[in-house]
């Protein structure tokens, strides 16, 4: 059974006024995640900006966040890349204590083909001890996992669930539509969640539940239970901050959001710089409407 469903947390990487990672802000979000009804958290996917973490670093954010869950959610962790057998060591040397299961993007600027990206989930899923997620994000990687190919992938035992981050309702349908039934379609786009559970999709690996946790698993959660009136009311109520968290680019929208109430400073790694004076001030307005909103 897919440990990974409803309502998992991209979680970002806090850094402190020197760009030295901020353990305690860290301990704090998955604190006020899980208080908030996530069903699972999310290490080093690309909202932690892990590239720009050293190895160190990464060990310190991912050890953080396991002591703060203290076993109480399942924790998936971002382990991909553009070379196969690198990610297929690096997983031979991870220390799987903790973690439940891996999250690896389809692979970046050598733009494979088909078969080459089945041939290298395929090495990862009979590599790794744990159960893969696959996550296809072509406006990232410029290259974009079929559905066709999803489905095939989700016929290996060890591959369980795609995050979809593609923004094709008609490739997303294909998938639900053709999938095994032990294989999962998790939501990359905050935006059109509410949606794609409606059509079949049964979680979410989302930026915005960073802030405003509870709203968005409230949401799920009457989405799941057929509460539908009440599902579209949050979805409806989120969209513009789900729409402004993204203006100006992620992570620097959401950790816009997370400073101004209180769980981070705004500050990121270049090459990323925190979000357009105009677009915070959107976000802090709408702010104002959404944090009333239960």
């Amino acid at each position: 059974m897919n440990s990974f469903t409803g309502t998992g947390i991209a979680l970002i990487t806090p850094f402190e006024e020197d760009f030295s990672v901020d353990v305690e802000a860290l301990s704090e979000i998955v604190e006020h995640v899980i208080s908030g009804g996530a069903d699972f958290l999310v290490a080093l996917g690309t909202t932690s900006e892990a590239p720009t973490l050293t190895a160190e670093e990464k060990q310190l954010v991912v050890s953080t966040i396991l002591n703060a869950n203290a076993g109480r959610l399942p924790v998936l962790l971002g382990m991909g890349g553009n070379n196969t057998q690198a990610v297929i060591e690096a997983i031979q040397n991870q220390d799987f204590t903790g973690i439940d299961g891996i999250l690896s993007v389809v692979p970046y600027y050598n733009k494979p083909n088909q078969r080459g990206l089945r041939a290298h989930f395929e090495a990862i899923a009979d590599n790794s001890p744990v159960p893969v997620v696959v996550y296809n994000v072509p406006g990232r990687v410029g290259v974009n996992l079929q559905a066709a190919t999803s489905v095939t992938l989700g016929k290996h035992p060890n591959i369980v669930a795609v995050k979809e981050a593609s923004g094709n309702l008609q490739q997303i349908m294909e998938i639900l539509r053709d999938k095994p039934d032990d294989f999962d379609v998790l939501s990359g786009d905050d935006a059109i969640t509410q949606p794609l559970m409606a059509l079949g999709a049964q979680g979410v690996i989302s930026v915005a539940a960073n802030a405003y946790t509870l709203t968005f698993s409230k949401m799920m959660q009457a989405q799941k239970e057929g509460r539908v009136n009440d599902a579209l009311r949050l979805h409806y109520a989120m969209l513009r901050m789900n729409q402004l968290i993204f203006a100006d680019g992620n992570p620097a929208g959401i950790k816009s959001l997370m400073h101004h109430i209180g769980l981070c400073h705004n500050v990121l790694r270049l090459p990323l710089v925190e979000a357009n004076e105009s677009v915070q001030e959107a976000i802090r307005e709408e702010w104002k409407t959404l944090k009333g909103i239960q």
